[in-house]
């Protein structure tokens, strides 16, 4: 079962609902999935119980599915959580390796802000490379959904697009380099955390396609993780509210070598084990972003 939000052909207006063996059942009893991130964890619980033994459904195929975020939540992001991230960050900033390996084993984790929801990519839409970048990548990633409380409640899957030649040209980049139009995706939809029996055991997949033919592809899994996901978010939640919940992207494991980068028309596509796929084609620049 998965949270989703999606728009059908007889309602202009997103709406949220359970994904089950290809049939979406509508929640009638919520207009956002911020609504639902401000309900306790076993109150979530209960409300999808109900919901889910509804009889009104619609086809997979009779919709199209949006971002699974909306209203005031907010996207963040870990970083250097893994230690290929470290050893990536450190290959590509000459100046500034230390910072890298200093923040792995720090104390305190490395979070910095992603998106709003308004910006980000569902399936299937476009994601984007900054012009003015000349090395992009894709980072997949697992991500939290977080109620109010700090209560985990589901996870789903993010590509924290990122250019590579803007962060290694100086750490202090890093906003410039991780923030901008097209460069976070989510989806397809949110498993909820009880359906997860073990966060730690996920098998991530990255695929990069162009020009037909499969350009880049990867494997790793969420085991590697250098932090607990509890303590991750237990950062996140010090010193700020987040009223409709947060989506908290947890860092990468997988980082394509350089002189690698994402090219305008490359399909990117990442699968976690039990989470589904999350696939998005590539643009370039602000031009076609808008224009779709």
């Amino acid at each position: 079962m998965r949270l989703v939000r999606y728009r059908s052909a007889a309602r202009a207006a997103a709406a949220v609902g359970l994904l089950d063996d290809e049939r979406i059942t509508p929640l009638t009893s919520v207009a956002t999935l911020g609504q639902l991130w401000r309900l306790r964890r076993d109150e979530l619980a209960e409300l999808l119980q109900t919901a889910a033994s509804g009889t009104a459904t619609l086809d997979l195929d009779e919709v199209e599915l949006l971002a699974p975020i909306d209203g005031r939540t907010e996207v963040w992001a870990c970083g250097v959580t893994y230690e290929i991230s470290r050893e990536a960050r450190v290959e590509e900033s000459e100046k500034a390796a230390d910072v890298y390996t200093l923040v792995y084993d720090a104390e305190r984790p490395e979070l910095f802000f992603k998106s709003v929801a308004w910006r980000v990519a569902g399936p299937g839409r476009p994601i984007g490379v900054r012009e003015d970048s000349p090395v992009n990548v894709p980072e997949p990633e697992l991500a939290i959904i977080a109620n109010r409380f700090g209560e985990i409640v589901g996870y789903t899957i993010c590509d924290d697009v990122s250019s590579r030649s803007i962060e290694g040209e100086n750490p202090l980049y890093l906003p410039q380099a991780k923030v901008y139009s097209g460069a976070c995706a989510l989806g397809p939809g949110i498993v909820p955390a009880w359906e997860v029996p073990d966060p730690y055991a996920l098998g991530i997949r990255l695929a990069i396609d162009r020009g037909g033919d499969r350009h880049w592809e990867g494997s790793a899994s969420t085991a590697q993780l250098h932090r607990r996901l509890d303590e991750l978010l237990g950062y996140l939640m010090r010193g700020d509210v987040h009223p409709d919940g947060a989506v908290l992207s947890t860092g990468t494991c997988l980082v394509p070598s350089p002189p690698f980068t994402l090219s305008e028309g490359d399909t990117v596509s990442i699968t976690i084990d039990g989470l589904g796929t999350l696939t998005n084609p590539v643009v370039r620049g602000l031009v076609p972003l808008e224009e779709s």
